[in-house]
């Protein structure tokens, strides 16, 4: 049997089916080959009887990898399709579909030895035939005996090897290798509440998308209006009928909380997939989905690669968030492949937020998702109030700190009630850069061409693009004075500053810096929940998905930070963001109440994201985006060219803009603009930046990306690495 195998490394020179002969292997294993002189790790895509080549030239599979398909025909099929829609490598494809560890055989299932007794007679039988004084024998039979199978290091801890070893050569006791299973978020609480009843607009979105079980659909429910409840309903009719779900929530930090959610209705049915899983965990959880032990996958966006089979639903929680792209190699759009997913498995597909993408309404609204709206919270309950704060009237009259006076003083009432309090700022670390005030110099990145920010906990200088580390300066390198300015305030002095004001109430801070272990989202989420403390400070983290009934204070400490952005993005995330962030606020009876600090309080994104308008907000800005022809009335591709040596970079980038002016020639009707330059952000991790920006006709984006792809993969400077990316969600 010929085998068509695609080697497992990462470059274009190879990224081609490889022939191989061996007999017996199932397509989608992968196996080891011998390929340019040494063992390489591959995965069998295809399989035929002969080949065009000499026989004898073709080379043996060396053995499988594993003993079962890692891969399944249809994950296969989904790779075909990703491979041609995003211009990717195979084994990069490839490599989405299996944990990371697998390859190198850097991770296998857990065994360990457990103990049991060899005879079934009483335990007075057993203890006859052993010496009166063997009292350590006699205890651990006693164990054994009360006990059943326990593991051997167990048993050695409490009562020695040699005891055991004793018993094991006389026959007494016995041992056998078990697998271990390793379960992500073990000790995670699950809240035992009662099943309720559906609400009638709850019933009816369950009814409406259980109607038709191959349909697409937009679920757009205000905060707080009862959507996890609907997604949990149509889980449990799926699963009721012996299918699999696929259940995506946009960040790690909301995992715990939709994972609590599920295993209190589902049980061991649910096993999580996420990036922050240690390799045993990841593992053995996409072996339970793989097996079939497991019929719910939950996770962030890679999750939507499960290896379930007889799919009957995919969730996309929160389906606005830019997360679900991703935006480096391998490049996808994690909506499009769970699109492609529903119609392989004749699944349904339902996509949900308070604030969808324009992209998504705009669709529902032409007909191509069916649309379901949920446009009050449970059980009527108000909406927080929003107040806007206007920062350069605090600033003008003598205020110029990060809190208004509205902002301190409603924390103090939210505090003396005994309830919580989330203040917001998309911002970490202690202040945002450090300047030299006699010189002007501002201390930047070496390999990034962006300042350092602050951080005070570690007294370190860090870059937040490339992770690089610094001491903090007590001189400027420049001019050698000691006069310096910080700029911006992040997360970490605002948590200072509370400390200060209020020096009897405890504030947890949640932002990349806190939460780099597994288990620290949840952490800091719980001991919230539990009231152990009354403010919580947070990045983005915090925006979307939390429920904590006694919050009924929001803090939006810098409003307008993401709002002028040079994006065309800008205005719809600003919304989306300040949006989700007030939903936090006012879940359970007390009105929430939201404090919103600007320094543009007339801007109407701010405006109808005060008032939670979504609908205004689209109709505004869905038609600046069809008079500027931006998506979803045009594609927008991006060129990137990024290499160590500015000149070859210029040189590539030069000479691909001939090529695609040409071809701007042909389409000159669906070319709608293109330009050549650098990157806002000029240099990263040591590489520099260039970019080439097109805007296209939506129409002929089919016919003009594969001309696109073909003059990207015409490069002649291997220094230089270029990339697409198709409606990108950062322009920097």
């Amino acid at each position: 049997m010929i085998y068509s195998v695609i080697v497992d490394l990462s470059a274009s020179e190879v990224d081609r089916i490889f022939e191989y002969k061996g007999e017996g292997y199932t397509v989608g294993t992968r196996v080891l080959v011998d390929f340019a002189n040494r063992r390489t790790e591959g995965f069998i895509v295809a399989a035929k009887e002969t080949s065009d080549y000499d026989p004898a030239k073709i080379k043996d599979i060396i053995r499988p990898l594993e003993d079962f398909p890692a891969i399944s025909k249809d994950l296969l099929e989904l790779g075909e399709f990703m491979r041609k829609e995003y211009h990717l490598r195979w084994a990069d494809v490839l490599r989405l579909f299996i944990p990371a560890e697998m390859r190198g055989s850097r991770v296998k299932a857990l065994s360990k030895k457990q103990a049991s007794l060899t005879s079934s007679d009483s335990l007075d039988v057993i203890l006859n035939s052993l010496k009166p004084n063997a009292t350590m024998q006699r205890d651990l039979v006693t164990f054994l005996y009360l006990n059943g199978a326990t593991l051997t290091e167990t048993l050695n801890n409490e009562f020695g090897n040699s005891a055991l070893r004793a018993l094991i050569d006389k026959g007494i006791v016995q041992t056998h290798e078990i697998v271990i299973r390793r379960t992500p978020y073990k000790d995670l609480k699950v809240a035992k509440t009662e099943k309720r009843d559906l609400l009638p607009a709850q019933q009816q979105a369950v009814n409406t998308v259980l109607g038709d079980r191959q349909g697409k659909y937009l679920l757009h429910g205000v905060t707080g209006s009862g959507k996890t409840e609907v997604y949990l309903t149509i889980i449990e009719q799926i699963v009721s009928e012996g299918k699999t779900c696929i259940m995506l929530v946009p960040e790690i930090s909301l995992t715990p909380a939709m994972l609590s959610h599920l295993r209190e209705r589902f049980g061991d049915k649910v096993a999580l997939l996420h990036s922050g899983l240690s390799s045993g965990e990841r593992y053995d959880e996409w072996l339970r989905l793989k097996n079939g032990e497991a019929q719910i996958a939950v996770g962030a966006r890679s999750a939507v690669f499960a290896p379930l089979q007889n799919i009957g639903a995919i969730i996309i929680d929160e389906e606005h968030d830019q997360s679900y792209i991703s935006d480096f190699n391998p490049r996808y759009n994690t909506a499009e492949v769970a699109n492609f997913r529903s119609e392989q498995q004749g699944a349904l597909l339902l996509l949900g937020s308070a604030t969808p993408s324009l992209g998504s309404y705009y669709a529902a609204r032409q007909g191509k998702l069916k649309l379901i709206e949920m446009p009050e919270r449970i059980n009527q309950k108000p909406l927080p109030n929003v107040e806007i704060v206007d920062m350069t009237l605090e600033t003008r009259s003598g205020n110029k700190g990060i809190f208004s006076r509205l902002l301190k003083q409603q924390l103090a009432e939210t505090i003396a009630k005994g309830n919580q309090a989330m203040l917001f700022l998309n911002r970490r670390g202690y202040s945002s850069f450090l300047m030299c005030t006699k010189c002007g110099y501002v201390a930047k990145c070496a390999d990034c061409d962006v300042s350092l920010t602050v951080h005070r906990d570690d007294n370190m200088l860090k870059c937040h693009y490339c992770g690089k580390h610094y001491y903090m300066l007590d001189k400027c390198p420049n001019c050698h004075e000691s006069s310096f300015r910080q700029g911006r305030i992040g997360t970490q002095q605002i948590v200072e500053l509370l400390n200060s004001m209020f020096p009897d109430v405890k504030v947890l801070r949640m932002d990349a810096d806190t939460t780099q272990t597994k288990e620290s989202h949840g952490k800091i989420l719980d001991s919230f929940a539990k009231g152990e403390a009354q403010i919580l400070v947070g990045t983005q983290m915090i925006a979307k998905g939390h429920d904590f009934p006694k919050v009924t204070l929001v803090g939006i400490l810098d409003g307008d930070q993401s709002l002028h952005h040079s994006d065309y993005l800008a205005t719809e995330r600003t919304f989306q963001l300040i949006t989700q962030v007030a939903g936090r606020s006012g879940r359970n009876e007390d009105t929430g109440t939201v404090v919103l600090q600007t320094y543009t309080p007339t801007h109407y994104c701010l405006q109808l994201a005060a008032k939670q308008d979504y609908f205004s907000f689209y109709k505004r800005e869905i038609n600046l985006r069809e008079a500027s022809a931006f998506p979803p009335f045009s594609e927008i591709i991006r060129i990137l060219y990024t290499g160590e040596k500015e000149k070859d970079c210029i040189d590539q980038l030069t000479e691909q803009y001939a090529e695609l002016s040409n071809l701007k020639g042909k389409y000159s009707r669906d070319f709608y603009y293109m330009d050549k330059m650098r990157c806002p952000l000029k240099r990263a991790e040591k590489k520099y930046r260039f970019q080439i920006l097109i805007k296209i006709s939506c129409e002929s984006v089919k016919e003009i990306l594969p001309r696109i792809y073909s003059v990207c993969d015409g490069k002649k400077r291997s220094s230089v690495q270029i990339s697409v990316e198709r409606n990108p969600q950062n322009l920097s």
